[in-house]
Parts: C-alpha cells; sequence; structure tokens
C-alpha cells in the first residue's frame, strides 16, 4: 500500500472516527494536523483537497477521501475480514442506523461552526455550551433506547463495529462539554469497553494532539 495521509485535527470527532478505524484495521498513516483554531482549513492548499474545507481527508490508494463515514466503508470494504460491518445485510444496516444516529443527527448541529454562529446570534457567551449539552445530551438519549434493542459488549455484537467508532468520539464530546451521562449505562459500558482496546487507545485526542 501507498503513503496513506491522514489531514487531521486531533480534537475532532470525524477526525478521531477514522484514526480509530485505520488503527484497528492495521493500517499504518502519516498525519498532516490542520489547525481548525487557526483556519487552516481555508487554505487554499487544503481547499484544493478538500473543497468542503473539513477535516478529515485521506489520502489512500492514489485517491484523495473525504466524509469520515464515506472513508470508514471504504475501509470496511478494504479489509472485509476485520468486520467492522457485518456481513449480513440487515446487520450491516442496524450498524449504520447506530453511527448514522451519531454521525448525521448529533454530530452536524453540534459541529464547531455551527455552535459558534449560535453563541453570535444570541450574543451570549454561554450559549455555546447550553447548545451543545442540550443536543448532546437528547441525542445520546435517544441513542441509549437504540442500543437497549441489541444484546452484545458492544453497540451491535460482542466486536467493536462502525457504530463503536462513532459513538466513542462523541462520548469524548459529552463528556468534555459536561453532559450528565448517569442515565447512559449502555453507552458507558460500552465506551469503556473500547476504551481498553489499543486502537481506540492509539486514536484519543490526548495521543493525536500535535507536540
Amino acid at each position: 500500500m501507498n503513503d496513506v495521509v491522514l489531514y487531521d485535527y486531533w480534537r475532532s470527532s470525524a477526525s478521531y472516527r477514522v484514526r480509530i478505524a485505520l488503527n484497528m484495521l492495521g493500517i499504518g498513516y502519516r498525519t498532516v494536523p490542520i489547525n481548525l483554531l487557526e483556519g487552516k482549513q481555508t487554505s487554499a492548499e487544503y481547499l484544493e483537497l478538500n473543497p468542503q474545507g473539513f477535516v478529515p481527508t485521506l489520502v489512500i490508494d492514489g485517491q484523495v477521501m473525504t466524509q469520515s463515514l464515506s472513508i470508514i466503508e471504504y475501509l470496511a470494504e478494504l479489509r472485509p475480514e476485520r468486520r467492522l460491518l457485518p456481513a449480513g445485510i440487515a446487520d450491516r444496516q442496524h450498524v449504520r442506523a447506530l453511527a448514522y444516529a451519531v454521525a448525521m443527527d448529533i454530530h452536524p448541529i453540534c459541529n464547531m461552526h455551527v455552535a459558534a454562529y449560535v453563541a453570535t446570534l444570541t450574543e451570549k457567551a454561554e450559549a455555546r455550551e447550553e447548545w451543545m449539552r442540550h443536543f448532546i445530551a437528547d441525542g445520546l438519549r435517544k441513542l441509549e433506547h437504540m442500543l437497549s434493542k441489541f444484546d452484545g459488549a458492544f453497540s451491535y455484537g460482542d466486536t467493536p463495529t462502525m457504530a463503536d467508532i462513532c459513538l466513542v468520539p462523541q462520548v469524548y464530546n459529552a463528556r468534555r462539554w459536561g453532559v450528565d451521562l448517569t442515565d447512559l449505562g449502555r453507552i458507558v459500558e460500552i465506551d469503556g469497553r473500547c476504551a481498553k482496546l489499543s486502537g481506540f487507545q492509539a486514536a484519543h485526542p490526548d495521543r493525536a494532539k500535535p507536540e
């Protein structure tokens, strides 16, 4: 495999997902930090790679890839034996539904540029924190109910899947913003199990933060 390059921001949950997937699949990669707080994502050079100006961007197999879930699904198809997506078509749907509940319902409205705009509109310094806590907590409560429908040590079954890859960064964000996780027992248990796995450990923002 040619040189794999991940354009990454250490605290981005979308980047965090892709780091986990790469680690779990044993795919080595080189990181190029894109500091969102310094606006590096809007540079002409980076926009040539990723016209949306988002992270992550993955260069792999001579291709430039964007959008974290699309990247993860590509990687899952590249290494199907690792089962980031289950073999059964209905099982894959359930895993996708759990992953999308985080990545498409919670994450977009809690993205940094969205929350910052809310604070601008309201002219309240605390609006960003209130927004984050409200929507993360609401989304995780719904996800907890979804997870209660399925058995296993992880989100869907006894091995981690794309659902867990999306869950863990969202729990990190929940703790960062002070969301009360007391009533989210299954989510907390799954997150704890993932935290014991080397692929998740190596992807953690504390490990990914540039020197």
